[in-house]
């Protein structure tokens, strides 16, 4: 049986107007009216990034301390986490706008979520291969690490690009063991290498490679000297085996673009910024580090496009003038739209729309006196 109903039969100016200004209406409301959720991990990501931020500062009263100048025009927000454009232990070329958007201690926090992501547990062990050109990356990294309670065993190389950790008496080796001695961080690298092309450092000048090993004897460290690249990726692939011992390695975390860990010019362009669950395809085609543990199903981290990871978790501004605040971007908090206030809106538009529209209610409404409703109703079926 068919039914029968009445609509209007045309629609005045007012009604449409009425229901676009409800509609607009609504949509300011849900999206002003938007919910703060707190992310996963929140606590130790905190926690995290608030040790990174620490650890920065002591780097930064050290290199004071020590007479070296924090150049205000490459580090505005005065990190201490910035070098020079040049020195001799100054590998390749960098990007100053990446240094400073790298000292932003949340980026620790960034490392905390990859790391649960990966189902990493308390006492897990984790390889660690990075150099000197972030030393504030490296830095979030151990604070992430140390924070979940997870055994690192780091590998650094000793040169770095430009604005890293350049400076020829303060590398990076210098700066981890300065933070273990202050007992800011229970781990730093279990050996080194000079770094740079190949790993060997070549093409820099002997002062440069003379002032690498004098910093890796310095600071105590076994030297990873390798006739060639691929000697260098068996050497540190042993030493991660026997470091570990008994207990499996759980992820691989590399900081950078070096050569061993990541592999030559087609094997920098394989893997993702962020968490590797999964080889890349033709990952067994190009030898590195990396690409040996993913193929053996060993999850592998890679902090590369440092730009393009601080947008995505909203670790804002970019090359900030001041150092950041721990706890701020969309790492901690996201602004998410209230469900609950979205359907009510998006229900109440419909039955405005159904009832002066479809049905003669919202006519009868604004039309208590007047013409009458059979001159300007119609009947459907």
């Amino acid at each position: 049986m068919k039914k029968i109903y009445w609509r209007p039969r045309e629609f005045s100016r007012a009604v449409l107007v009425l229901v676009a200004a409800f509609s607009i209406g609504g949509i300011v409301a849900v999206e002003g009216f938007t919910l703060r959720v707190q992310q996963p991990y929140y606590e130790e990501k905190y926690r995290a990034a608030t040790l990174a931020r620490e650890a920065m500062e002591v780097i930064r009263r050290e290199k004071l301390a020590r007479g070296l100048e924090i150049d205000p025009a490459a580090d505005p927000a005065g990190s201490g986490m910035i070098g020079t454009a040049i020195s001799p232990v100054t590998s390749d070329p960098g990007s100053l706008a990446s240094k400073r958007t790298s000292i932003n201690p949340n980026f620790a926090a960034v490392v905390v979520e990859w790391l649960r992501l990966a189902g990493l547990k308390k006492g897990d062990v984790v390889a660690i291969g990075m150099s000197g050109s972030f030393p504030a990356i490296n830095i979030s990294v151990y604070a992430a690490l140390h924070t979940l309670e997870l055994t690192a065993i780091p590998i650094s190389s000793a040169a770095s690009s430009q604005w890293g950790a350049n400076h020829p008496d303060f590398l990076w080796l210098d700066m981890e063991r300065i933070l273990a001695e202050e007992g800011i961080f229970r781990f730093r690298s279990v050996a080194a290498s000079l770094g740079g092309v190949e790993d060997r450092a070549l093409g820099m000048a002997e002062e440069g490679r003379r002032l690498l090993r004098e910093g890796i004897e310095r600071n105590g460290l076994p030297f990873i000297a390798s006739p060639d690249f691929q000697s260098s990726i068996e050497q540190r692939m042993r030493i991660y085996a026997e470091k570990a011992g008994p207990r499996p390695i759980r992820a691989y975390i590399n900081v950078g673009g070096g050569t061993t860990s990541v592999g030559t010019r087609v094997g920098k362009r394989m893997f993702e910024p962020g968490l590797n669950l999964t080889p890349p395809p033709g990952s067994r085609s190009v030898d590195s580090v990396m690409n040996r543990f993913i193929n053996n199903g060993v999850p592998v981290i890679h902090l590369i496009q440092i730009e393009d990871l601080a947008t995505e978790y909203g670790l804002l501004p970019l090359q900030p003038k001041v150092m950041p605040q721990v706890g701020e971007g969309k790492i901690f908090v996201r602004r998410e739209y209230n469900r609950y206030l979205a359907a009510v809106v998006l229900v109440a538009i419909l039955a405005g729309l159904y009832a002066f529209i479809r049905s003669e209610w919202g006519f009868r409404l604004l039309h208590s006196s007047g013409r009458r409703p059979s001159d300007a109703l119609e009947p459907m079926i």
